[in-house]
């Protein structure tokens, strides 16, 4: 699924956004656990003690959230910079806060500044702030990699898939140029300039950014007119858009070789031919995209043709979109339906 560009440079950083709701709860949790270990072994020998429990859990949690606010409102700033310089400030600013609430906690908790005894007790709290801050920073950056590395591959899938899908495009389109060469060379020197359109997004850089929905379906029609003067009055073409085209968005070469699939399988083998009918409609939340053409007794060699097709874009989708993306293929009568649903981002 693709992003804005501001969207990309804020996720491509170790740190992550505190200011989002579930990493404050997060946070929130982890630090309370902390507590509770520290006050649990503290209190091993005399008995827990809920008293102590309370002062600790507000001294670190008020330390926690300070500390996560800061970096949420200077992390704009931080992506400007180094990793090394930007671990370095936040660190240093972690420290900065820790030393100011220990010495805060000092005064409101004991009343006074024992030299000894609180020196000892802010040595103790810094010490254990270079740690955890340590643990998890190495944690924000190993888990930044991990997604690197993941978008890596999700890339490099998505390319692999769609070099799959050029072949059996660019290998029925030349058919096309060679029927209508042999029938009629004037319409056919027509046709290329069209064809040089679908040639051009078959051979574009595979990529994961989609494209207004209006481009894709223009595509289609191209592709279309161009099957319906090799096969005559034999297709029919239906086209119910009840969506705004422009303003939605779907991969590159994700309808065309459905409805390719459609003429191929679903109205050249019959002698009387048929219509393919596409259907979008959407909703707040959904995309949905139906093509329906007739079946004619055909079933095994229609499913059979349509596998590969069928199983590149589905697996194209889910990794661009999730779950939530399906492709789901059904029988209806006479009738074969092709139902793609993805999410509306």
């Amino acid at each position: 699924m693709s992003q804005p560009a501001d969207a990309e440079e804020t996720t491509d950083f170790f740190l992550p956004d505190l200011c989002q709701a579930n990493s404050i709860l997060f946070l929130v949790l982890v630090t309370e656990l902390l507590v509770l270990v520290l006050v649990l072994y503290g209190s091993a020998a005399s008995g827990f003690n809920w008293a102590e429990l309370g002062i600790t859990s507000l001294f670190v949690q008020w330390l926690v959230l300070s500390s996560a606010a800061l970096l949420c409102n200077i992390r704009p700033w931080l992506m400007q910079l180094s990793v090394g310089k930007a671990t370095a400030i936040a660190y240093s600013l972690i420290l900065v806060i820790t030393l100011i609430f220990s010495f805060g906690a000092e005064w409101v908790v004991s009343g006074e500044f024992v030299v000894a005894e609180s020196l000892i007790r802010i040595g103790r709290n810094l010490v254990i702030a270079v740690i955890m801050t340590g643990i998890a920073f190495r944690y924000f950056f190993l888990a930044h990699q991990l997604r690197v590395r993941e978008q890596a591959e999700l890339t490099a899938r998505i390319q692999a898939l769609q070099s799959r899908i050029r072949p059996h495009f660019l290998f029925n389109s030349m058919n096309i140029i060679a029927s209508l060469i042999a029938v009629d060379p004037d319409l056919a020197e027509e046709v290329v300039e069209d064809l040089s359109v679908l040639f051009r997004a078959s051979l574009n850089e595979a990529t994961s950014e989609p494209v207004r929905l209006e481009e894709e379906i223009n595509l289609c029609r191209k592709y279309l007119h161009i099957e319906s003067l090799r096969l005559d009055d034999r297709l029919k073409v239906v086209w119910q858009i009840e969506a705004d085209t422009r303003a939605l968005r779907i991969p590159l070469l994700t309808l065309q070789p459905l409805v390719e699939n459609a003429v191929y399988h679903g109205i050249q083998p019959l002698p009387e031919g048929g219509t393919v009918t596409v259907s979008v409609s959407e909703t707040r939340d959904q995309i949905k995209i139906a093509i329906t053409n007739p079946l004619g007794g055909l079933e095994n060699r229609h499913e059979g043709g349509n596998r590969m097709a069928l199983d590149n874009i589905r697996n194209r989708m889910l990794a661009l979109y999730g779950p939530e993306a399906t492709l789901t293929t059904d029988r209806e009568g006479d009738e074969f339906v092709t139902v793609l649903s993805y999410p509306r981002v």
